[in-house]
């Protein structure tokens, strides 16, 4: 079941989906394009955004809609009230994202920490290309619990909680040819 908080879509980015999303991310998509486009005195931020909230809670019909497609809209918007210039330097940003570290050790398997690392990885590195520029991780404990097959926190516990804490944190840059930055924040230790 899909729940709509605030009447809104779910945002597809990339394999994952997001409710309960502020728009302050959709807000600095535009400040930053305006900036790009040279237009820092663009009035119209707030004018556009309570546009963009009347469409994602009353006119869109979508039940999951992706942030590319947003953005597209987001864009058209602008190419209507006059302002193409914003709209072609319109970045792609993506509101923050969780990722069950739990569910990435399901997904890896009992003792594959190896693949583990390397689905988390390539999650972080999608992501990126979808604008996400937050992740937030939960269930890092359970995990290394799961990758260790372990039903009590031990000392091999704690040396791989370590490992997958220097992950994630160093883990801000990209091996993309623009890279962006991302901040990485675990939720439970």
């Amino acid at each position: 079941m899909i729940c709509i908080v605030g009447n809104r879509p779910v945002l597809q980015v990339g394999r994952q989906q997001v409710t309960g999303y502020d728009t302050s991310w959709l807000r600095q998509a535009i400040v930053r394009g305006a900036e790009a486009a040279e237009r820092e005195d663009f009035p119209f931020v707030d004018d556009l955004m309570e546009g963009i909230l009347h469409y994602l809670e009353h006119k869109c019909s979508l039940r999951v809609l992706t942030v590319e497609d947003l953005h597209a809209r987001v864009r058209r918007m602008l190419e209507r009230i006059g302002c193409e210039a914003i709209a072609q330097t319109l970045p792609l940003l993506a509101p923050p994202v969780t990722i069950s570290l739990e569910r990435a050790a399901r997904e890896a398997g009992n003792g594959f920490e190896l693949a583990f690392f390397n689905n988390i990885h390539d999650e972080i590195e999608d992501l990126k290309t979808h604008g996400v520029e937050e992740l937030r991780f939960t269930g890092t404990r359970d995990c290394v619990k799961l990758l260790k097959g372990a039903e009590k926190w031990n000392r091999p516990c704690e040396r791989l909680h370590q490992e997958i804490i220097n992950f994630l944190t160093t883990h801000g840059h990209s091996t993309l040819p623009n890279p962006k930055e991302i901040r990485l924040n675990l939720i439970d230790g």
